[in-house]
């Protein structure tokens, strides 16, 4: 097994998860089988409880795990299926470790931070990266580890203390360190002092980076390069430019330009894995159809405005998949994404009478977009925004996609205002509704009390009810589909047969055939919702298709793209 580490230092949030998962695609289009580990230096044991105005999305994986956004980075830049333990944190470290403690495993000697945790630590890493990540059912020749937070801050502590001892346990050319720096432009000067400073830190811990990959606004000038190189202890060639660019997805091709696989075959011994012609064809195959996918995306030029009503628009990393599925469909329809954010509560009358500056602009933008976008969310703010967003695009045929919240949201305008229920509303938001008047209820086997992993929660199947919807075609005529969820509550059966009797047509539902998962309203160009994250699975090369759905309605393509005049880029089978 191959291990690469990507550190950061200076600030946070530099792009450690980007540069991470170009590296692995990079490894990948050589033929080799490349997984993922997330280490995040906090207490919690995951994401879940998180705000996503604290830390951005919560990304869920197929097993249930609440994770790191950064996952959702691997397995989109991938197209593998992480699991649980690929996101290492403190809290699930530390609990691991004194769980052992209370068993007497460590036989009355004391428990210390060094070795116990750090041995914790590699033990976790070594056996994680063995996990099957792929369709091929084999173990990963290559594992991509991302160090959360900044090197040198005490969060983080234990587990470069881990690394640096990770080094020797698997040897010298099992082991590579990426460092992820930042080269601000002061007064038109690139200044290198804060990558030199943030290496002298990392060398002081006994961790010495391979590559410097520097984050920049322009282009590295050849002076800065070489003062890097020279003051940090590393050739010219092991200082890579990363320069802001069109789109994240030029990344991998930047730091192929500059020669990086060559680097870590070299560095790495990867000729040694004797990889197989067929896995080499396919890697070629996935360079080719990036490749073409970045070249599509230079040359589109006509722009799609989507309107995405949420309600923690002001950290747009709370909605990152979301962004990133509209991205991928829009590359595959060629056309230049636009995202209107509209915060939902500026679209109510009565919580702006202090900014009706607010509630007009927000009402224009909503108006001008070409599609409208209500995700998902927890708690009672903003909603009756977002369901005045529903209203519009079920009123003026302007197509809608809503996720988790967003389903629910729609399917509540639609009881009030079309089926007559004009008090109705979630349980979730008015605990005291009853269920002759709720159209949103608690599931019967949720724990109220306990909130950290008690949703439902996972990979989880949805039976189409029947042949004529717009999502099943999309999906390719299938009977079952298996799509990721994160929720508590549901839309309530007893109202299910008055809302189908006004057209709000309920063609998906859960494996008991009792639980709604998707919604198609009648005579609208395209007006769906899921129950379900369609966000959570979409790939670069694959996106999801209710986001392709939305995106091609907005474009005016949909026909084409149900009918097969838009294929995937490539034939390749990445």
């Amino acid at each position: 097994m191959k291990y690469v580490v990507v550190s950061g230092g200076v600030i946070s949030g530099i792009g450690k998860g980007v540069l991470a998962s170009s590296t692995g695609l990079l490894l990948k289009t050589l033929g080799l089988r490349v997984t993922s580990i997330k280490i995040d230096p906090y207490m919690n044991i995951d994401a879940g409880t998180m705000s996503p105005l604290e830390h951005g999305e919560v990304f869920v994986l197929n097993d249930g795990g609440e994770a790191d956004l950064d996952l959702g980075n691997y397995e989109r830049y991938l197209n593998i299926t992480l699991t649980r333990d690929h996101n290492i944190t403190t809290g699930k470290v530390y609990q691991q470790v004194i769980e052992k403690e209370r068993r007497g495993d460590y036989l009355g000697k004391t428990v210390q931070v060094v070795p116990h945790l750090t041995n914790a630590i590699q033990d976790w890493i070594e056996r994680v990266a063995k996990i099957p990540v792929d369709e091929s059912g084999l173990e990963p020749d290559i594992c991509i580890i991302e160090l959360g937070g900044t090197v040198g801050d005490i969060e983080s502590a234990p587990f470069v203390e881990a690394l640096r001892q990770f080094q020797f346990r698997v040897g010298h050319e099992n082991f590579a360190l990426i460092h992820v720096s930042l080269v601000p432009v002061i007064h038109g000067e690139q200044k290198t002092k804060p990558t030199q400073a943030a290496i002298k830190d990392l060398r002081s811990l006994g961790l010495t980076p391979d590559v410097i990959a520097c984050r920049c606004s322009m282009e590295l000038e050849r002076p800065t390069i070489e003062k890097i190189s020279m003051f940090c202890h590393v050739g010219p060639n092991q200082v890579l430019a990363v320069h802001d660019v069109n789109s994240t997805y030029h990344v991998p091709l930047l730091l192929m330009e500059q020669k990086m696989t060559n680097f870590l075959t070299q560095r790495l011994n990867l000729t040694s894995l004797n990889i197989s012609k067929d896995s080499i064809a396919k890697g070629e195959d996935l360079l080719n159809r990036w490749r073409a996918l970045t070249t599509s995306y230079d040359r589109s030029f006509e722009t799609v405005k989507i309107a995405l009503v949420g309600k923690y628009t002001h950290l747009k990393d709370s909605y990152i998949s979301v962004i990133k599925s509209l991205e991928h469909s829009s590359m595959r329809v060629s056309k230049r994404l636009e995202i209107v954010w509209v915060e939902a509560s500026d679209l109510e009358p009565e919580s702006n009478d202090s900014d009706k500056v607010k509630f007009h602009k927000a009402w224009h933008s909503l108006c001008c977009a070409d599609g409208i976008l209500v995700p998902g969310g927890f708690g009672s703010r903003g909603t009756e925004g977002m369901m005045s967003a529903a209203k519009w695009a079920r009123e003026n045929n302007i197509p809608f996609l809503g996720v988790c919240l967003g389903f629910q949201v729609a399917t509540i305008e639609f009881v009030r205002n079309v089926v007559g229920i004009e008090h109705s509303n979630s349980q979730e938001f008015v605990p005291e509704l009853t269920e002759d008047e709720a159209a949103v209820v608690y599931m019967p086997e949720i724990d109220k009390n306990k909130l950290g992993g008690t949703m439902r929660l996972g990979l989880r199947g949805t039976n189409f009810q029947t042949k004529d919807s717009i999502l099943r075609k999309l999906y390719g005529d299938q009977d079952e589909i298996f799509e990721r969820h994160r929720h508590r509550y549901e839309i309530n059966p007893k109202l299910i047969e008055k809302i189908e009797s006004k057209g709000l047509k309920f063609v998906g539902k859960d494996e008991s055939g009792e639980r709604m998962e998707i919604f198609e309203l009648e005579n609208h160009p395209y007006y769906v919702a899921a129950q379900y994250h369609p966000e959570y699975l979409s790939k670069v090369l694959d996106p999801s298709k209710p986001f392709l759905g939305l995106v091609a309605a907005s474009a005016g393509v949909l026909d084409k793209v149900l009918n097969g005049e838009i294929k995937p880029i490539g034939k390749g089978d990445f």
